[in-house]
């Protein structure tokens, strides 16, 4: 019987002001006979954090991130990237491109960890990850969360609720579901699902448009999308769910808090790039930072999947 290859794969490192650090290190015993990954960061930001300063962990400086020569599974690997600038948001842009670099030369996974997006949005426009991997890439990217249960794609991702109304058109609707499809079925994910269902905008599906005529637009840019089902309400639509459901929400949280209450195991994975883009479903949780009480779940979950 042939040996099975084990898989390589980037980290990202994101924000050392997080729970990252402790996941990866608490993490480290049950994945390095599992997976060979690389994780890129600024080597001497990572030590100086005292979650690793009480391990016993030890590092090895990878030399060339794209051949693995050096690599010891006894060890951490990191891919130093020195620092360019005083100001952390530029050191992460530069971490981002670079890391983005490597996966797009190798086609190995990328998995990036959490950032916290206000650094970035302070100085420059900045939705989110996967809309910034797509800039980069000049790819139509789009965010799915995968869980056990049932995953979920938001029509609008990290943007003012006020602002979500302007996208229930039909121009960007059919442009938004026809990139969904195309995505899914070029996913380098092994993506299948039995249902797709799209929520509505408002509570109630509007009652009748007693609450705004959205939702009257939604149902009947549908009927165009035979696969589709739908409009329907987001109070009640959770209360039972058929595996392999997706959903598509029509803003952010809509989705994300059922989905992140009710899935066991959940990802965040980018559509559209040319390597395969995962993050845990998770953000920075700076105010458990360092008190080992981090949940890994999700990370495990993106370095096995």
């Amino acid at each position: 019987m042939k040996k099975q290859e084990i898989k390589r794969k980037y980290i990202f490192l994101g924000d050392v002001e997080s729970i990252n650090i402790e996941i990866i290190i608490k993490s480290f015993e049950y994945l390095k006979n599992k997976v060979n990954y690389i994780l890129i960061c600024n080597k001497n930001d990572f030590i100086k954090n005292s979650y690793y300063k009480k391990s016993n962990l030890k590092i090895n400086e990878i030399l060339d991130p794209l051949s693995f020569n050096n690599y010891n599974r006894r060890q951490l690997n990191i891919f130093n990237i020195e620092n360019i600038s005083k100001k952390k948001y530029i050191n992460l842009l530069n971490q981002i491109k670079i890391s983005n670099n490597i996966a797009n030369n190798t086609k190995y996974d990328l998995i990036t960890m959490p950032i916290n997006k206000s650094i970035f949005k302070k100085k420059i426009k900045f939705i989110g990850m996967t809309e910034y991997l797509g800039k980069i890439n000049e790819s139509d990217t789009l965010m799915l969360m995968h869980g056990d249960k049932f995953s979920i794609i938001p029509l609008t991702t990290h943007i003012n609720l006020k602002d979500v109304s302007k996208y229930i058109n039909s121009k960007l609707i059919n442009s938004f579901l026809k990139k969904v499809f195309i995505n899914i079925k070029k996913s380098k994910y092994k993506l299948k699902f039995r249902n797709i269902k799209f929520l509505c905008y408002n509570p109630h599906c509007s009652e009748e448009g007693t609450l705004g005529n959205e939702d009257i637009k939604l149902k009947n840019i549908l009927k165009k999308f035979k696969i589709i089902k739908g409009p329907f309400s987001g109070d009640s639509i959770f209360m039972k769910i058929e595996k392999k459901t997706l959903f598509i929400s029509t803003y952010h949280d809509q989705a994300l808090i059922p989905f992140k209450l009710l899935n066991k195991k959940s990802i965040n994975i980018t559509l559209g790039l040319n390597y395969r883009r995962l993050s845990p479903a998770h953000g920075t949780a700076i105010d458990i930072k360092n008190k080992s009480i981090a949940d890994n779940n999700s990370y495990l979950t993106c370095l096995l999947y």
